[in-house]
């Protein structure tokens, strides 16, 4: 054991910090790997000897220089660890490693490599020698650093409530998205990054792992997670619900890989907040759904649409509710905790998905308002042509969207079946008085009864044509389908006439 001092002296010494030579401003791992390897082996023979001097002869005058050189080594130990913290962010970063070509990244695989293999050997060599505590201290401080630095650069910043409120939807908006971009960064990059070279440098150590990690990455992992609770809280308004429902995509999409970095106890207050957040921001979601829908119901918009044609409200109405289709994924989820809690008037729909129900209610509702305001209109025919108007426009902003997918079928054979209905209804309001000019048996008619019903056929034809010429049919097919109807049901009689 003695022996093993005297062959330790001789490789410290060298390596001894404190000393005018070269080896001062030189980085022992970088000059040489060998000699690097023969230092750490040097500390750990010098650690067995001073246990067995300890045992033996605690006066020994070769434990007094057991310690004197354990205090050089560990000084050396602490610099060298230092160094190569410092000088290897670029190896040290997981994104930079999986951005290089096949070719290259073999190589800066290597070199990443043995920049953590020198750490771990540096880190346990100091530990088991009992100075943990200074190797632990700098590990943090450097990482953290990096840590704060990267989020810093995503553009992320310490939030805090009351900012929120002074800022306007616009600017919430570009947020809104960055913090997206960031958060996929920062946790499959930075933080899983950060993790995986924790618990690669530390794997001797699950306690010092998690403390560590912790205090690298437990504050700003927090911060993180509490931009979509904050904005969550916000005013509750449905042209919002799309920015909310790409935040939870967002954390919905990291959950798994959240729960696999932050599983650590000391930790989980992270898991706790993304989780916060995501609760926070399903209420909102299903307050702008009721505010959306609260919406429709308190137009009171007394302006009629010229000439029966499609309403402002059933445009705006569907557009919204189409661009809500795209996001079943996120209102499945929502509408699953807040069932719909009425009658949708169909078996079919009522066992069909609960988020199908949702979307046919949503129309249904949209369908209840048009009928009131059809109610406005003093002519008969040109109620009925606002329905068939309107319905049509919803009838194909679900077929040439995914609310296709979502009511099938069914829900669009029985719409139009009822656009079908409403079309001949204003067939009938707007041509019956055309129709019913015409005599019933033309071929018994005397000449003068035959001049009377030409000049009654004209009048109401005139009458008629004036006024159905003003009505508006934008849709080439259903406007092309009415006036085909019309000419099959007045040109045979009038002909026969």
């Amino acid at each position: 054991m003695e022996e093993a001092v005297e062959r330790a002296e001789a490789v410290i010494r060298k390596w001894d910090p404190n000393t005018p030579s070269f080896t001062k401003i030189v980085s022992l791992f970088n000059h040489s790997r060998k000699e690097a390897k023969e230092f750490i082996i040097s500390v750990r023979d010098l650690r067995k000897a001073m246990h067995f001097l300890v045992s033996q002869d605690s006066q020994s005058p070769k434990l007094a220089l057991a310690q004197t050189l354990m205090q050089i080594a560990m000084t050396r130990l602490e610099k060298e660890f230092f160094q190569i913290l410092s000088s290897n962010r670029d190896k040290l970063d997981p994104e930079s490693v999986s951005g290089q070509s096949s070719i290259s990244s073999n190589s800066v695989e290597k070199a990443s490599a043995v920049v953590m293999s020198d750490l771990k050997a540096i880190a346990e060599s100091m530990i088991s020698c009992g100075y943990g505590k200074e190797c632990i201290k700098i590990y943090k401080r450097i990482r953290k650093s990096i840590v704060d630095e990267g989020m810093s650069l995503l553009g992320i910043e310490p939030y805090k409530g009351s900012r929120f409120h002074r800022t306007d939807w616009v600017t919430l908006e570009h947020m809104i998205k960055n913090w997206i971009r960031a958060a996929k960064i920062g946790v499959a990059t930075l933080f899983r990054g950060e993790k995986l070279l924790c618990d690669h440098v530390f794997s001797a150590s699950n306690s010092t792992r998690e403390s560590c990690f912790y205090e690298i990455a437990y504050e700003a992992a927090t911060n993180l997670f509490k931009f979509p609770e904050f904005v969550a809280k916000e005013k509750k308004s449905h042209e919002r619900i799309f920015s909310l429902m790409d935040l939870q995509a967002a954390i919905s999409d990291l959950w798994q890989e959240i729960e696999m970095i932050f599983h650590f106890g000391s930790v989980a207050g992270v898991k706790s907040q993304a989780l916060s957040s995501l609760q926070k921001l399903k209420v909102s979601i299903h307050s702008a759904l009721v505010n959306f829908e609260s919406t429709i119901h308190k137009d009171s918009t007394k302006a009629l649409t010229p000439g029966g044609g499609v309403h402002k409200l059933t445009r705006s109405t569907m557009s919204f509710i189409s661009s809500l289709s795209k996001h079943s994924r996120v209102l499945s989820e929502i509408i699953a905790d807040h069932p719909l809690p009425r009658n949708t008037g169909s078996q079919d729909e009522e066992r069909n998905h609960a988020l199908s129900v949702h979307f046919a209610w949503l129309i249904l509702v949209l369908l209840c308002k048009l009928d009131t305001k059809a109610e406005h209109y003093k002519d008969v025919s040109l109620s009925y042509l606002f329905l068939a108007n309107n319905l049509h426009f919803i009838i194909e902003t679900v077929r040439s969207t995914h609310l296709r997918d979502l009511l099938g079928e069914n829900w669009l054979t029985k719409r139009s079946d009822k656009l079908n209905a409403y079309a001949a209804n204003y067939e009938i309001a707007a041509w019956s008085n055309v129709y019913m000019s015409l005599p019933e048996e033309p071929t018994d008619l005397s000449p003068e009864e035959a001049k009377t019903y030409f000049r009654r056929f004209h009048t109401a034809f005139e009458e008629a044509y004036m006024k159905q010429s003003l009505r508006v049919v934008s849709d080439a097919k259903l406007r092309d389908g009415l006036k085909v109807s019309i000419a099959k049901k007045l040109v045979p009689e009038y002909r026969e006439f």
